[in-house]
């Protein structure tokens, strides 16, 4: 008896050696994978709550696009409004012009009156010789007294070529293009406003797919890990429990050799096994305790 006890516990003991350190190999190597099982959660948790503020910053951003275009659009009415209104009293004012230019040719014939386009034209005539030197001496003061009497007719035709509305109407042609002018301003900044939002909002909506991909592969990277922790705890667990049940088999024979039995240390020992055996997770010391007896 004593020879077969001795040639299993020669078995054993090597056994028990070579498991306990499978047990240290695969308790720290599944330590390591946990460990890179909450960094990647932490950063797949972190590229999330990026991905959640992006969206929600995409989402202002488009409703502040939106009523950029909301705006561009009442200004185009606008706009259109007044170029209507400008054609009016521009067509408006040709016309007016063009019956004031037959009255006044009208005019011309039978009163002998000049337009101020005829009237101007003596003026440049007049200049054109005076500065070429024609006009000497006494020459001068008549070229004066007549420059003089040539502009005040001018001025006069002028103020007659306005009358019957046409002074009115261009005044009224001139606020008209003013206010056109303005609208289609005001119709410029507010479409290069909406762009840089809409823009703005395309360059967060791509941050966010790229956010987004990130993250996927950090969980990709979780679950891989997390598997990887899984297989190792496994593993750790199966030798814990071989390594148990080659030390009660050892202790069963030390006990027989000397006549002695453990009894309370192994019903909770044997407790432990049977909880591990069935399943259930044990606390690191009861793993411990497993470990040491």
């Amino acid at each position: 008896m004593k020879m077969e006890s001795k040639e299993i516990h020669g078995i054993l003991r090597p056994l028990c050696d070579d498991i306990q350190e499978q047990i240290s190999y695969n308790r720290d190597e599944r330590d390591l994978w946990n460990s890179k099982v909450r960094k990647l959660l932490d950063e797949r948790n972190e590229l999330n709550r990026q991905v959640k503020e992006l969206i929600t910053e995409v989402q202002n951003q488009k409703a502040l696009r939106d009523d950029a275009n909301q705006i561009v659009r009442e200004l185009k009415g606008v706009r259109v409004e007044r170029t209507e209104i400008m054609r009016e009293i521009r067509t408006n004012f040709r016309e007016k012009i063009a019956e004031k230019g037959a009255e006044e040719a009208k005019e011309e014939k039978h009163n002998k009156t000049r337009s101020p386009g005829r009237i101007q034209a003596e003026i440049d005539r007049l200049e054109k010789k005076y500065n070429e030197g024609q006009f000497l001496g006494k020459k001068e003061r008549e070229f004066v007294t007549k420059m003089k009497k040539l502009h005040q007719e001018l001025r006069d035709a002028k103020e007659k070529k306005l009358d019957g509305g046409i002074k009115d109407l261009k005044i009224q042609l001139r606020d008209a293009e003013k206010k056109q002018e303005d609208a289609h301003k005001k119709v410029k900044r507010a479409v290069i406003g909406a762009q840089e939002a809409h823009d703005l909002m395309a360059e967060l909506s791509e941050e966010v797919d790229r956010l987004r991909e990130k993250a996927n592969s950090a969980q990709s990277g979780v679950t891989r890990a997390k598997r990887e922790a899984d297989s190792l705890h496994g593993r750790y667990i199966v030798s814990l429990r071989c390594i148990h049940s080659m030390q009660d088999l050892l202790k069963a024979l030390k006990a027989r050799e000397v006549g002695s039995t453990e009894e309370e240390e192994q019903v909770e020992v044997a407790d432990l096994m049977t909880r591990l055996m069935s399943g259930d997770t044990l606390s690191t010391d009861e793993i411990m305790a497993l470990q040491r007896n």
